[in-house]
């Protein structure tokens, strides 16, 4: 057994970090100050767009996404964007006031929970074996008020950009990225979040780097980051100093400085944190290559994964006791989760006569997330992997 627990994902913490959030603390503003203008500067540097607009979550992140893709509907201003202007679906939303958006089931359910949260229907496309959302078919599940697609890179692995941008183009759809597990990832060397419209990122302590809890969206679209600052701070729009005005339902979804000045000092390190992920991805891949109990991730070409997660995926003669194995790698302080539960076998979802999708149900049945994190040595990783093995052989 590991002498200590090891998690699936966790933070990396050092001095310089722990430098400039005391640096923070000791600062006029502890929120609404330039840190956190900072943070969103070089997040949209980083990404390369236009806006960076920081949150408390990415949860917040996503439900100002899904109010600006209804308000974009609502007022009219998709009919003086030329990529828009003739979009039926749209028109047709705007007439009848509902509204649906295709995406995936495997994801946590911040991501559908938030169009709940808007009126909007989520619609659920079945998934690749790589756990993200499959184009294939998805078109048929289209509906006179579908305005949007919204994918979820999972794993960090990034959907194909191209692909969704197409799909998009064709159908006049607005295109969200849950890219909460793949900040720093690319496809075919574009940054995940250059490509969709709006994408969401989390800063959550698991994620890629973090600001403790935290989240940004990034667009280059003036109205949707016009709306998701509005929705930010309360719904005001400042004039001057001390004349603003409240246009619309807002929050208090801000991330404070001390978050900022985590996230500013974290993303100087995310090129290494990255590296050490896919160091110790790689040597699964080898290491565990052709066992007898489970199948590895594939690798994708054109993509660079953040490798917030590493999956696996259980051969059929151990799925009936994986909550049994995962159970014993947990007293062997092998940190293991399961992601995700397809969304729409929650209670919450239920009402809505989902279908079941095969591939989401396989998939649900097989992963296992085990340990893949910078915070480990190849040592660990070695030892991680013996304990798997020979707990997997207890069982078989």
């Amino acid at each position: 057994m590991l002498q200590n627990f090891i998690p699936y994902s966790t933070q990396s913490i050092d001095e310089s970090d722990k430098a400039v959030v005391i640096q923070a603390l000791l600062s006029s503003h502890l929120t609404q100050g330039n840190i956190t203008k900072e943070f969103e500067a070089q997040v949209a540097a980083y990404v390369g767009t236009k806006y960076a607009i920081s949150f408390n979550s990415a949860t917040s992140a996503l439900y100002a996404a899904y109010k600006a893709l209804k308000e974009f509907v609502l007022q009219d201003i998709f009919q003086k964007d030329s990529h828009f202007v003739d979009s039926v679906n749209f028109k047709y939303a705007r007439r009848h006031k509902t509204f649906s958006i295709l995406t995936t089931p495997i994801s946590f359910v911040a991501t559908t929970n938030m169009m709940l949260a808007h009126d909007m229907q989520p619609i659920f496309g079945d998934i690749t074996m790589h756990g993200n959302l499959k184009l294939d078919g998805l078109e048929s599940l289209l509906r006179d008020d579908t305005i949007a697609i919204c994918s979820v890179d999972y794993a960090g692995n990034s959907v194909d950009m191209e692909a969704f941008r197409q799909f998009t183009k064709k159908h006049n759809l607005i295109w969200i990225s849950d890219s909460s597990h793949a900040f720093g990832g690319s496809f075919d060397n574009k940054k995940v979040g250059s490509m969709a419209d709006m994408s969401i990122f989390s800063f959550h302590a698991v994620k890629p780097i973090t600001t403790c809890e935290g989240g940004a969206l990034v667009s280059n679209n003036d109205f949707f980051a016009k709306i998701a600052h509005r929705i930010c701070n309360h719904g005001i729009e400042k004039k001057t100093l001390y004349n603003h005005d409240c246009v619309d339902i807002g929050f208090n979804f801000r991330l404070h400085e001390v978050g900022a000045a985590l996230g500013l000092s974290q993303l100087k390190r995310i090129e290494s944190f990255l590296a050490k992920r896919e160091e110790i991805a790689q040597f699964y891949n080898a290491y565990l290559h052709n066992n007898p109990f489970f199948y590895l991730p594939k690798e994708q070409p054109l993509i660079k994964s953040t490798r917030h997660l590493y999956p696996i995926l259980l051969d059929s003669r151990f799925i009936c006791q994986k909550e049994h194995i995962a159970n014993k790698l947990m007293e062997r302080n092998v940190g293991v989760q399961v992601h995700y539960k397809p969304i729409y076998n929650f209670s919450l979802y239920r009402s809505f006569n989902y279908p079941i999708l095969r591939n989401a149900e396989d998939f649900y049945h097989a992963e296992l997330s085990i340990p893949c994190h910078q915070n480990m040595s190849l040592e660990l990783a070695k030892k991680v992997a013996d304990s798997i093995v020979s707990t997997f052989e207890s069982f078989s």
